[in-house]
């Protein structure tokens, strides 16, 4: 079981094919003697039955989870039960407090958030694990969800949500932040990784072009934004029909979240308000 897709990783794909996860959750495994496990993936038995056959039998020494999405994250408890292994995660208290504040009650559409996931033991940014599949680096990438992390290995990046090579991230707050993203494109651009290894697509091959490429888009969704609000003030889903024009139903919410995410970076620079403050049906307008 998996694909051999690097020297020393091979790929696990779950089966939760949707809008959101494309084809489904890449799980990593890495190494060639003992091993470690990035991204476990959702909860199916069928999934934990095929990373453990893609192990072949071989000691399993760690489980990664870049973030606390169900669709990565939910079935590391089991795949800790079945392997001894510890789980590691970025763990901060403080990780998801900045948009939380920022959204100011604002409804998003962060149902796929594991609240109740909580890692053995926690990578703080720059943390190394050293274990016999290698020697994994935590690279803390907030924007799509405040405990977001990349992690470095053997020049290669697994990038979790923030980079993939087949859409865009969903910023969606109040866990999500625009600016906090904008930021982390940069952090993993400077970090030079040769390849990006996604949780959900193919493996980038370009990954400077790949996180040029987004960062371009998310300025062009900024400007599109500022330049419907000179027209006058709009709410969001107002918005939402004008920027996404032929976007499926089920990807409104989605799309819904990317433009709060906008709309409230815009009003920390002091660029945008909105009245009344903090409000789902808000009219936005330029300052």
């Amino acid at each position: 079981m998996g694909e051999d897709v690097w020297p020393g990783i091979r790929r696990v794909l779950a089966p939760n094919s949707s809008a959101l996860t494309g084809e489904g959750t890449n799980t990593w495994i890495i190494g060639t003697g003992r091993l470690a496990v990035i991204d476990p993936g959702p909860a199916l038995p069928a999934h934990l039955d095929a990373i453990l056959g893609a192990a072949g039998g071989a000691r399993i020494e760690a489980i990664f989870v870049t973030h606390a999405h169900r669709d990565h994250s939910a079935l590391a408890p089991a795949l800790a039960r079945a392997t001894g292994a510890p789980v590691l995660a970025f763990t901060r208290a403080e990780a998801r407090a900045r948009t939380r504040t920022a959204a100011q009650g604002v409804a998003g559409t962060a149902e796929g958030y594991d609240r109740g996931f909580r890692p053995d033991i926690g990578l703080a940014d720059g943390a190394v694990w050293r274990g016999a599949a290698g020697e994994v680096r935590a690279l803390h990438t907030p924007g799509h969800l405040g405990d977001h992390l990349c992690l470095l290995w053997e020049g290669i990046a697994f990038s979790g949500d923030h980079v993939m090579g087949w859409a865009t991230s969903v910023i969606t707050p109040p866990d999500g932040n625009m600016g906090d993203y904008m930021a982390s494109l940069d952090r993993l651009a400077f970090a030079g990784a040769a390849r990006l290894f996604p949780g959900h697509g193919p493996v980038v091959a370009d990954p400077a072009a790949r996180i040029a490429a987004l960062a371009a888009h998310r300025r062009g969704r900024e400007a599109g934004i500022v330049q419907l609000l000179d027209r006058g003030p709009a709410r969001i889903v107002d918005l939402v029909g004008v920027l996404y024009p032929d976007l499926a139903p089920g990807l409104r919410p989605a799309a819904a979240g990317n433009v709060l995410a906008h709309l409230l970076d815009l009003e920390g620079r002091g660029r945008v308000a909105a009245l009344p403050p903090g409000g789902a049906d808000a009219l936005w307008q330029r300052l």
